[in-house]
């Protein structure tokens, strides 16, 4: 590789390397983590670190781990030589309760909504800078802000992001004076029966198991992504984007509904999924691009088709063709008109629905010179009336716009 290619390399490389670990009471995991990943591979010792725990959790984590008197992460930066590490106490996020303060316990369903909304947030705000990986540990505190920090990982995780959790050898498991194996001698007390056993630190295992995770990012559209949406209604996406597909068809009202959401197009983007939905419902084969080659035998066809389309959206459309932006159309379809109207209506759908649930409804070739198609069964694709409040309630029934 030469230098040039090296450098471009390198600057393509995340920056960030950010771990996130969920914690109550036991502050431990975080060096505990830390140690697991040096041993693994010193490359993934982490440029950040933050922490999401309760109101308690957050001072036991600032007085064991950084207080310059206990300070467990510096003795294991120095004990170990690893590199500067971002983390302080305004690292140390911790859940908000309903008066604003801090939650002292995640003991109510109340406490679990907010706390999931928390790591929800951080997750979505730590995966949105595209030169950063995140490694999330769900060691740590209770087993629902184990779960909750997983799953946001789930949903918003980027392929280069880890999940792990860490095991830590009896009996130093859990153990409030064991932070890590340490290389030199650190004698803890453990109580056994009627007896006090002394252990060393140095023997101590600790490893870190890798979780897998499923990558479900591209199910969730932009305003989930950069937004506030709280964690119940980004599973739902989710849901939607993987239950079973329908679409309807809402042609006087310019609108469809997919992915259980109402969405408005313009007439020609309309006019145009329109087309390939008749044609879908019609069980009908894919359709063949256009080309120079053969824009005589398929220009007029493909025009004529489309523009059928456009008429039952607006009846009242000039036969001289003016409202039909007819310079496209005029001698036919050609290509750039068609390629165009595709490339925006399949742009539309994917910043409203998610990439992943916006392609059972885009007009896409599944190989490189098959014909175009709607991929969805004759039975999911309806023409009816959409609510005119916006709702997503819809009988199948409704009488037809076509």
């Amino acid at each position: 590789m030469t230098t040039n290619a090296v450098d471009a390399a390198d600057a393509a490389a995340p920056q960030r390397q950010i771990l996130l670990v969920v914690t109550g009471l036991t502050p431990q995991v975080v060096t505990e983590t830390i140690y697991a990943l040096w041993k693994h591979d010193p490359t993934l010792v982490p440029t950040e670190v933050h922490l999401i725990t309760t109101a308690l959790g957050a001072e036991h984590a600032r007085l064991n781990l950084l207080s310059p008197r206990i300070d467990w992460m510096g003795r294991l930066q120095r004990d170990y030589r690893l590199p500067a590490i971002d983390f302080s106490p305004a690292r140390i996020h911790v859940i908000p309760g309903a008066d604003g303060g801090g939650l002292d316990d995640i003991r109510s369903p109340d406490d679990n909504v907010r706390a999931a909304d928390f790591i929800t947030g951080l997750v979505r705000q730590l995966t949105a800078d595209e030169h950063s990986t995140l490694h999330v540990s769900i060691a740590g505190g209770r087993k629902s802000m184990g779960y909750f920090v997983g799953y946001a990982l789930s949903l918003f995780g980027r392929a280069q992001d880890r999940l792990s959790h860490v095991l830590v050898s009896a009996p130093f498991e859990s153990h409030r004076e064991f932070y890590y194996p340490t290389p030199n001698e650190c004698p803890i007390h453990v109580r056994q029966g009627d007896k006090e056993v002394t252990y060393d630190c140095r023997h101590a295992k600790v490893d870190l198991a890798w979780i897998p995770f499923v990558r479900l990012r591209s199910a969730q559209h932009e305003p989930m992504l950069t937004g506030n949406t709280p964690f119940s209604a980004c599973v739902s996406t989710v849901q939607e984007a993987l239950a079973e597909h329908e679409l309807v068809m809402d042609l006087r009202g310019k609108r469809i509904r997919a992915g259980g959401q109402i969405i408005r197009l313009p007439q020609t983007e309309l006019a145009f999924l329109s087309w390939f939905a008749r044609r879908a419902k019609a069980d009908q084969p894919p359709l063949p691009g256009i080309t120079f080659k053969d824009i005589e035998q398929r220009a007029e066809p493909y025009r004529d088709a489309y523009v059928a389309e456009l008429r039952r959206i607006d009846p009242l459309l000039d036969e001289d063709g003016k409202t039909l932006r007819a310079n496209g159309l005029r001698h036919g379809m050609t290509p750039e008109y068609f390629n165009a109207k595709n490339a925006k209506l399949n742009k539309t759908l994917t910043q409203r629905l998610g990439a992943l649930a916006a392609r059972p409804y885009q007009v896409l070739q599944e190989d490189a010179g098959a014909g175009y198609s709607l991929a969805l069964p004759p039975t999911a694709i309806h023409y009816a009336a959409l609510p005119a409040d916006g709702s997503q309630a819809c009988e199948r029934g409704a009488a037809s716009t076509t």
